[in-house]
């Protein structure tokens, strides 16, 4: 006895989509399998739709968001090792056309980096958005030029100033020394602080004395 499944070369690859929506000449009734009137009996309605709840508020509405994410802000490449360059010619240009025919890249959607991965041997001049300092290394230490976007020569940028916290102070008023710092110098000044925290305290001069006044000579009466 012969079973569908052993029938292989007669038997259709794909099996035939029911066409919905037809009425009763479809073979599945007037409604077409989909039952009565409402949401479920649409298509493209919030019956269809992930997340839905049947007009009630969706669970990733009600629950609070918390932290960020740069997800949406990250820039994103097609990576390119230097040990993939070796399949073109010696001396030739190597972007993103170039790459997109030799099937390393599929097309033009994000930007192009090449890493460090391998050795290369051949002199090209690569076209990129950017490189690792490895892979720069190695296109140009093999005779190259790894250019930009414009046709420049690729820059890396300047690393920007760390950001170094002031050194606490310790009890005793004196500043702890910065990472690769010397001690601060104490402060000599009037009213500075050294070694015990509190301010030196000014000596009170003694005021000078008052000149004595010469006794004022009185005036006799006159005799009348």
């Amino acid at each position: 006895m012969s079973m569908i499944h052993e029938i292989v070369s007669k038997a259709p690859r794909h099996k035939k989509r029911t066409r919905r929506g037809r009425g009763e000449s479809s073979g599945l009734g007037k409604t077409s399998g989909r039952g009565g009137k409402g949401a479920s009996a649409r298509g493209g309605g919030p019956y269809w739709k992930t997340g839905h709840e049947g007009g009630q508020t969706s669970i990733f509405r009600r629950l609070p968001t918390r932290g960020f994410s740069n997800e949406n802000f990250e820039t994103n490449w097609y990576i390119v090792n230097v040990e993939q360059l070796n399949r073109f010619d010696d001396g030739a240009t190597v972007d993103v056309n170039a790459l997109i025919k030799a099937g390393l890249v599929p097309d033009t959607k994000v930007g192009i980096k090449i890493l460090g991965n391998g050795d290369l041997s051949k002199k090209l001049t690569v076209v990129a958005g950017w490189y690792s300092k490895s892979a720069h290394q190695k296109i140009t230490g093999a005779g190259g030029a790894a250019q930009n976007l414009k046709g420049e020569d690729f820059q890396f940028p300047k690393p920007k100033p760390r950001f170094v916290p002031r050194a606490p102070k310790k009890k005793g008023g004196e500043e702890a020394p910065a990472e690769g710092g010397e001690k601060p110098a104490e402060a000599k000044a009037e009213g500075g602080k050294p070694e015990g925290g509190r301010p030196e305290k000014k000596q009170k001069q003694p005021k000078p004395e008052a000149a004595e006044k010469p006794a004022e000579a009185k005036e006799e009466p006159k005799a009348e």
